[in-house]
C-alpha cells in the first residue's frame, strides 16, 4: 500500500479491527518512510454476473427486474411479501453462488419457475404462460398438469 503523502511503497499495519457488522476491517497503518499514519478499509466487493438475453445483449443482473416478474405473476394473490422476499433472495443467491461471469435469462427464468411453485400455484401458471410464449390451450393444460404432479413428498405415507 502506498503512502497517501509522500507516495512512499512500504508502509507498516499498526493496527487492524473489524467492524461491528464484520463486513469490513479497518487498518490503521504507518508510513515507513515519512512516518505519517493513514487508516484503510477493506470490503468485500460483490459482482453479479452479467445476464445474456435470448437476442445475445447482455446487461447488469437487476433484482428489481426480479421483484417486477414476481409482483406481476403474483397479482392480487394471497401470498405475503415476506414469503416474496425470501424467493427473490433465493434466485439472487443462486445466481450469485453460481459464480459464474453471465447466466442465461432463460435460466434466472427457470430459478424464477421453481420459486413461484413453491409460493403459488396461480402465479406460477401465469408467469409460465409469459415465460415459455403460451399459444394455446393445450400449452396451459400441460402447465397445470405439471403443477397437479404428486411430488416424492406427497406420495410417502405416514407410518402407523
Amino acid at each position: 500500500m502506498k503512502c497517501p503523502f509522500c507516495k512512499h511503497a512500504d508502509t507498516q499495519v499498526v493496527d487492524t479491527r473489524e467492524n461491528e457488522e464484520g463486513d469490513s476491517i479497518r487498518r490503521r497503518r504507518r508510513c515507513l518512510s515519512c512516518d505519517k499514519r493513514f487508516t484503510t478499509y477493506e470490503r468485500v466487493e460483490f459482482r453479479m454476473p452479467q445476464v445474456v438475453k435470448q437476442n445475445g445483449k447482455r446487461s447488469e443482473f437487476d433484482a428489481s427486474k426480479l421483484r417486477t416478474s414476481f409482483t406481476r405473476a403474483l397479482h392480487k394473490r394471497p401470498v405475503p411479501t415476506e414469503l416474496v422476499d425470501v424467493a427473490i433472495d433465493h434466485v439472487t443467491q443462486k445466481v450469485f453462488a453460481l459464480g459464474d461471469r453471465e447466466i442465461g435469462s432463460r435460466q434466472i427464468g427457470e430459478m424464477v419457475m421453481k420459486e413461484l411453485l413453491k409460493l403459488d400455484k396461480v402465479a406460477y401458471i401465469r408467469f409460465a404462460s409469459v415465460y415459455k410464449s403460451f399459444q394455446d390451450v393445450s400449452d396451459f393444460s400441460l402447465a397445470i398438469d405439471a403443477v397437479n404432479k404428486p411430488t416424492t413428498k406427497r406420495r410417502q405415507s405416514k407410518p402407523e
